[in-house]
């Protein structure tokens, strides 16, 4: 039997899982910018719901795995926390929070790496360059 170290995300959680459903926010945008998904592997992990973009750093716990996020609300810069459990229907169940910001309950299945890469994060300087 292999045993994963302190930092490691254990296997039932590591991967990609897409966000089905949130309970704040509704879910008629969730997918405005491509599939909202979560990463969720503990190198480059990324965040993609609604017009949100974000990098995510997170670290498995006693009861999942929690993770602080930093991105972009189409171009202004927000950030936050999150945490996550795994349900026994295979599911995910957690929370995310927007640092003095909404917060809100998502539900998200297993699933595979989107085909596209998750773009960078938009700059906030881009916000005022117009395009003639």
């Amino acid at each position: 039997m292999t045993s994963i170290s302190d930092n490691e995300i254990p296997p039932e959680y590591h991967g990609w899982w897409r966000i089905i459903d949130t309970s704040a926010w509704g879910n008629n945008r969730l997918d405005l910018v491509g599939k909202a998904v979560i990463s969720l592997t503990g190198y480059d992990d990324r965040l993609r719901m609604f017009a949100l973009i974000a990098d995510v750093n997170c670290r498995p716990t006693k009861t999942g795995v929690s993770f602080a996020w930093e991105g972009a609300w189409e171009f202004d810069p927000v950030s936050g926390t999150g945490n996550v459990k795994l349900r026994k229907d295979g599911r995910l169940s957690g929370r995310i929070r927007i640092k003095d910001g909404d917060d809100s309950t998502f539900i998200a299945e297993r699933t595979t790496e989107p085909d596209k890469p998750i773009p960078e994060l938009p700059q906030y300087r881009d916000k005022w360059r117009r395009r003639w």
